[in-house]
């Protein structure tokens, strides 16, 4: 299919126990929109045989089925940025591979694309996640909309749609790290969310640590925000004023009433706190200048290993014929 109505994007890494079950759920749901479509699955490094079952898929379905086989592991959002790169529809989705986001309710965001918007976010309904996860992605919404103004109730889902003109944008954009989401809402012109299903995961557990997910969120707040920056410089401002005015008072103190060798641990107490923030400051400046570090070495953000997708020729009138195309690493290095 050279031009689909919709792309559905879908990175995958070390999903072995569930990508059968995706398939014969994903295709049908599909298949019940009534319209041109194309799966474009990324296989980000996975070390189980995850990439042996998406080449016998793309083989059973090499008309709807396209995929990117990564070199090495780079990340769920490389992954997309690779899928957008790749893709040739109209309407872009993305979806986890996981099944927490059911396949069936990708009709509901190519419904409301359909109706104008640019770009739909999605909300989960009834989250079976642990209570952990789930407050600590509340407060993490919350703080996130604080410092970037971007406004997502509910950034950890990834079952999102995307208009061919935001997929160009994001596109021309070589960031390498990003938050997809929040860099499309920085695009969008009529943006919009609507409440989806979300299940249990289907086998393995979720590849994001506690620490994956810290550093995602280092990279959404620095990466479309200089507010931490501004912050720490007018804490640092009054912290000196405070400083300077305590100074006054201990010598005044030390002129009048004495001085007071007890109060040596209130000063430890104080400097400790002071460099307790001194240094948290540096870390944040650090998140910045890395940021910058990485941009400037120009390095690729991913290498593609192979690329699988149906390659369409009718030489003299003949008809099409179906190859598997393989991209080097050094040819399709982004």
């Amino acid at each position: 299919m050279s031009h689909p109505e919709i792309s559905v994007i879908i990175p995958v890494y070390n999903e072995e126990a569930g990508l059968q079950t995706l398939f014969d759920r994903l295709y049908p749901a599909l298949d019940a929109l009534g319209t041109s479509y194309e799966v474009v699955f990324i296989n980000d490094g996975s070390r189980d045989r995850s990439a042996a079952m998406l080449r016998a898929q793309f083989q059973q379905r090499p008309d709807t089925t396209r995929v990117i086989l990564f070199a090495a592991n780079a990340g769920q959002h490389m992954a997309i940025m690779a899928g957008f790169e790749h893709c040739r529809g109209d309407i872009a989705v993305t979806i986890d591979a996981d099944l927490q986001n059911p396949p069936e309710e990708i009709g509901k965001l190519v419904a409301k694309m359909r109706e104008g918007y640019d770009y739909v976010g999605s909300i989960r309904k009834d989250r079976q996640d642990s209570a952990f996860r789930r407050y600590a992605s509340r407060a993490m919404n919350g703080l996130r909309e604080r410092i970037t103004r971007i406004k997502m109730t509910d950034q950890g889902c990834m079952l999102r749609a995307y208009s061919r003109a935001i997929v160009n944008a994001i596109n021309s954009c070589r960031e390498v790290s990003t938050f997809i989401p929040a860099l499309a809402y920085s695009f969008a012109q009529r943006p919009t969310e609507i409440e989806v299903a979300h299940e249990e995961r289907h086998a393995g557990e979720s590849k994001y640590s506690l620490y994956s997910l810290i550093r995602l969120n280092f990279d959404l707040m620095t990466g479309f925000s200089l507010l931490p920056l501004q912050f720490f410089s007018l804490a640092g401002i009054a912290i000196s004023l405070l400083s300077a005015l305590f100074v006054v008072f201990l010598a005044l103190r030390r002129l009048f009433v004495g001085p007071e060798a007890e109060g040596v641990f209130t000063l430890f107490g104080i400097v400790f706190f002071l460099i307790g923030i001194v240094l948290f400051g540096v870390g944040l400046i650090g998140e910045y200048v890395g940021r910058v570090y990485l941009q400037v070495r120009h390095r690729p953000r991913y290498l593609v290993d192979a690329l699988l997708e149906q390659a369409v020729s009718t030489p003299s009138g003949s008809g099409a014929t179906i190859d598997s195309v393989l991209s080097s690493k050094q040819d399709s290095s982004k």
